[in-house]
C-alpha cells in the first residue's frame, strides 16, 4: 500500500507537535529541546520520530498545503533529552551537516552519575567499538580492531546527597560515547541499565542531558548558542 504523501498530520501528531519545546526559529533551522523518549528518526519500533512531530508542527504553524522539508542534522540517544538541530531548508542541510562534521560545534552536555569520577576534572580518551547487534559500545584503554577514538572532557560542577552533576564538553562524536566511556571509569549515568546502572528511571530515561550547542549560523555564519533546561524531576531540579 502506498502512503499518501500529501495526508495531513495525524490527530496524535498534532498533540505532540503542540507539546514541543522550540528554542529557536529561523528560516533555516529549528532547534528543539529534546524530551527523553523521544526517537529523532523512524525505526523498527513504529513509534512516531521527532523529525515526524516537527513537521507535522510547520505543516500547522505554516498551514502549509503540501509537504514539509525537514532535514535531519544529528541524533541523541533515545533516553537522552536537550538541543536538537533540524535544517529547514535543503541549502541549510549540507552545511549543517559539514560544521558538524568537522568539529566546528560545541557541544556541552550534563550527567548525572552515582560515583563521580576520582579525579574532579579529565580529559578521557578511550578506544570504542561498537556492536551492532547489542546496540552497543565497548571503550578500551589502547587501540584495538575496528575501534574509533573517543575523547571528552569533564568536570565535577555540583555533589547532590546521593548523586554528582558532571558537565562534559564532547570532542569526538562516537556512538554512545559519553554513557560507554563514564562506564568504563566506573561512573554509570543514573537510569542507564545497558551500561551498568542498577536501576532504571521510572519513565525509561538516562540522566544525560545534552545542555548546550554552539555553531556557526549555515547560512549567515554569526555564531548561534542554544541552552536547553533539563527535564522536571527531582533530581534535575536539584542540579540547576
Amino acid at each position: 500500500m502506498i502512503k499518501d504523501q500529501h495526508l495531513g498530520p495525524s490527530r496524535s501528531q498534532k498533540s505532540n507537535a503542540s507539546n514541543l519545546d522550540v528554542l529557536f526559529e529561523d528560516n533555516h533551522l529549528i532547534v528543539i529541546n529534546k524530551r527523553p523518549g523521544d526517537i529523532i528518526q523512524g525505526d523498527k519500533t513504529g513509534d512516531t520520530p521527532l523529525s515526524d512531530i516537527v513537521k507535522a508542527y510547520l505543516k500547522v504553524k505554516y498551514d502549509k498545503p503540501g509537504n514539509v522539508y525537514l532535514g535531519v542534522v544529528h541524533r541523541l540517544d533515545r533516553p537522552t533529552s536537550g538541543v536538537v538541530v533540524f535544517a529547514k531548508t535543503s541549502k541549510a542541510l549540507p552545511r549543517l551537516n559539514k560544521l558538524f562534521a568537522e568539529g566546528k560545534t560545541k557541544k556541552t552536555y550534563w550527567a548525572v552519575v552515582k560515583h563521580p569520577p576520582n579525579k574532579t576534572s579529565d580529559t578521557l580518551v578511550h578506544w570504542l567499538v561498537r556492536n551492532p547487534k547489542q546496540n552497543k559500545s565497548y571503550a578500551h584503554k589502547h587501540e584495538v580492531p575496528q575501534s574509533k577514538k573517543a575523547i571528552l572532557d569533564y568536570r565535577l560542577v555540583k555533589k547532590l546527597d546521593h548523586y554528582s552533576l558532571l558537565e562534559i564538553q564532547l570532542k569526538t562524536g562516537r556512538h554512545h560515547q559519553i554513557r560507554a566511556q563514564l562506564a568504563h571509569i566506573g561512573s554509570t549515568i543514573k537510569g542507564d541499565l545497558k551500561y551498568g546502572a542498577q536501576r532504571s528511571n521510572n519513565d525509561g530515561s538516562i540522566h544525560l542531558h545534552a545542555r548546550n550547542l554552539a555553531f556557526p549560523h549555515p547560512v549567515k555564519k554569526d555564531v548561534m548558542e542554544f541552552t536547553a533546561p533539563p527535564p522536571k524531576d527531582a533530581v534535575w531540579d536539584s542540579c540547576i
